[in-house]
């Protein structure tokens, strides 16, 4: 099938706002077009994401400078081993004046919600985002709370290897649409870096690219892209080959199938076309598949980036 000539262009679409929006986010985050591009497209498919990687090569960096062009107001949190879940969704207090408890709202009642060095935390306390990331509310004293819309989680951890820190659980690994790695930045990028302004000084010029409204218009925009019965069959081949080696790997659940198709979705929906095509589920497909897949039995030490590959490179398109 030619899938190229099924592809048309967005009616209505700035390209010029897209690239306003990465001019900008690249003034500060050098070297980085292509993990920018996934955090957009996390964003606009309604997901949460976390980066991983090392200390120093800028992952709250590229939240904050998401948060300033996205005109999202933020919050953080400091991840540390004594945060309680309190500390993130708040506390109910006894007010004398009115002789009830008031609901003290947490860091976690943001648009955007930096949550910093999460796997020091320990597991009861990165628990209490479960219910956030999964429902976009939370239950403090038996009552609910709509948490603020849009509302995204942008997580940054450490790797594993790291002291102090606690591996995330599967279930809430899986609360994320796409992982990230930063890495180092080529010899170019560090330059302009090294010679450049801080950071600190370059986020406080940015100006909002979209708005919150802008934002939801075009998250609707990507649900409504469309994919087509052989392009899903293509997925289902995908899926199925993770199932079907459970000594190499855990196979993907339909969950992680709901997710990579609203990833790929909304990358096809920043090149401005109306269809998915195979390049927008392989592009999308490592930051998807990595933080998900696990060696099988005799899978050895291999780690979820390889098994991506492995996924994609085994999985012909027809």
């Amino acid at each position: 099938m030619n899938w190229l000539k099924t592809a048309s262009k967005i009616s209505g679409l700035s390209d010029g706002q897209i690239d306003e929006f990465f001019q900008q986010a690249e003034s500060v985050i050098l070297g980085k077009t292509h993990q920018l591009r996934l955090a957009l497209c996390a964003l606009l498919a309604d997901g949460h994401v976390l980066i991983e990687d090392l200390p120093g090569v800028g992952k709250t960096t590229l939240v904050k400078t998401f948060a300033a062009l996205l005109g999202l107001r933020p919050t953080r949190i400091q991840f540390t081993n004594d945060l309680l879940p309190a500390d993130i969704v708040g506390t109910s207090v006894f007010d004398a004046k009115s002789q009830r408890f008031v609901f003290h709202p947490g860091p976690i009642f943001g648009q955007i919600v930096i949550a910093d060095e999460l796997n020091r935390a320990t597991p009861k306390t990165q628990s209490a985002l479960l219910q956030a990331m999964e429902e976009r509310r939370v239950t403090v004293d038996g009552i609910t709370h709509e948490l603020p819309k849009p509302f995204f989680v942008v997580a940054t951890q450490n790797p594993s290897e790291q002291m102090g820190t606690y591996p995330l659980p599967e279930s809430q690994l899986d609360r994320f649409l796409l992982r990230i790695e930063m890495g180092f930045p080529n010899r170019q990028a560090e330059t302009e870096l090294l010679k450049g302004e801080r950071r600190e000084v370059l986020l406080n010029s940015l100006a909002a690219a979209l708005n919150p409204e802008q934002l939801q218009e075009w998250q609707a925009q990507v649900g409504k892209v469309h994919v087509s019965g052989n392009l899903v069959r293509y997925l289902q081949d995908l899926l199925d080959y993770t199932r079907s080696r459970p000594h190499e790997m855990q196979g993907l659940s339909p969950r992680a199938g709901l997710a990579w198709l609203r990833a790929a979705r909304a990358w096809a929906f920043l090149q401005q076309r109306q269809i998915v095509l195979p390049d927008d589920i392989q592009a999308v497909g490592p930051a998807v598949m990595a933080h998900r897949l696990r060696p099988g039995q005799k899978g050895g030490s291999q780690r979820g980036n390889e098994l991506a590959s492995q996924v994609l490179s085994s999985v012909p398109v027809e």
